[in-house]
């Protein structure tokens, strides 16, 4: 099989030939369809995460060895099954869930792999979805699609979608609740398509960009704010009579967006970070307190929430926007684009 694969960081990925797996017990092997391209693969690509300071947080430090085949949103076909595999069929449709624990930590023993200690997520801590075959671990990280359901849409739903889903929850939304998101990606337009469908809150996006502006207008945005022409703090607080949001969800999650968050918040306020752009914060401590703000850090979703989120797909209530389709052999540039903003929505990688 061949698979795209880092082997020197920020270099070109190359395309090598790898032997194709056979599973064993319970893995079972996945013809891979589409494979979604997300900010973390950049990341660890180019080896770092911004810490305080600017300070690199090196990938090797948490645990990623290279060569490496990235991609962990991952949809296809069973190719074949272990011996011990349960409940699949050659030729079924399947979404991966790719945040694989351990199975023993406190997390994982109570649904949460998601945050294990020892995480060996796919892609990340083991070779990816970059290829045209993955062995996964267990039939347990599968979920069944629809026949009709478009792999390179469904794919995102395992990250971008997930991520987004965990986050709205973590935002704990009420029905009029005025609610930020900061962001108009791939992360940030699920998160609008999700908030409409099920907390009723009242949607602000806030962005750089008035193309992606458009398309969270489109996608259920009430309010869009391009903070690079409006003074986002100033127009939130005419927006909210003053009071500042109930939460915000942001899918950047840089030292100047955290820091103008701060700023947005109402008392008793949820601020959810999500994305992994890194930097720092300095808090008012006596703040904290005093206006009972909420500091959420959240991250991907359990194995539960990914099953509820096909379901929601399944019912057209929910539907990754993609904007690009790339082959293997054109990871490279789709890494690129993604890093220089030019993909609007989620970038499709076909195998």
């Amino acid at each position: 099989m061949q698979a795209a694969r880092i082997v020197k960081l920020n270099e070109p990925l190359q395309i090598q030939d790898l032997q194709t797996p056979t599973p064993r017990g319970s893995q079972i092997l996945i013809k891979i369809q589409s494979v979604g391209v997300c900010h973390s693969d950049v990341h660890v690509w180019e080896g770092y995460y911004e810490g305080i300071d600017g300070q690199q947080l090196k990938t090797t430090d948490r645990g990623v060895k290279y060569p490496l085949t990235p991609g962990h949103e991952i949809a296809g076909v069973v190719d074949s099954l272990g011996e011990e595999s349960e409940g699949f069929n050659k030729n079924d449709k399947v979404l991966v869930y790719p945040w694989i624990g351990d199975g023993v930590c406190p997390a994982c023993r109570m649904g949460e792999e998601n945050l294990c200690d020892k995480p060996r997520s796919l892609g990340v801590y083991v070779d990816g979805g970059y290829a045209e075959y993955i062995l996964v671990p267990s039939y347990r990280y599968l979920v069944k699609i629809g026949n009709d359901m478009d792999t390179d849409t469904t794919a995102p739903l395992s990250c971008a979608g997930l991520t987004a889903y965990g986050a709205v929850k973590n935002a704990q939304l009420k029905p009029d609740d005025n609610v930020v998101i900061v962001g108009t990606g791939g992360l940030g337009l699920m998160a609008i398509q999700l908030v409409k469908a099920v907390t009723g809150a009242n949607m602000i996006a806030i962005d750089l960009d008035d193309q992606k502006l458009d398309v969270a207008k489109k996608n259920g945005a009430n309010i869009t704010i391009n903070s690079k022409r409006e003074d986002p703090i100033k127009a939130i607080a005419e927006l909210t009579d003053k009071l500042g949001a109930d939460a915000v969800i942001d899918f950047v999650n840089a030292s100047k967006t955290v820091e103008t968050d701060m700023h947005l918040l109402r008392r008793r306020a949820r601020l959810v970070l999500v994305g992994l752009f890194g930097g720092e914060l300095k808090l008012s401590l006596v703040t904290m307190p005093t206006r009972a703000y909420r500091l959420i850090g959240s991250y991907t979703g359990t194995l539960t929430d990914l099953i509820e989120l096909v379901s929601l797909a399944e019912r057209g209530v929910i539907k990754p926007v993609v904007s690009n389709r790339f082959k293997l052999d054109q990871a490279t540039e789709a890494l690129t684009m993604l890093k220089d903003g030019k993909i609007l929505g989620r970038g499709i990688i076909n195998p």
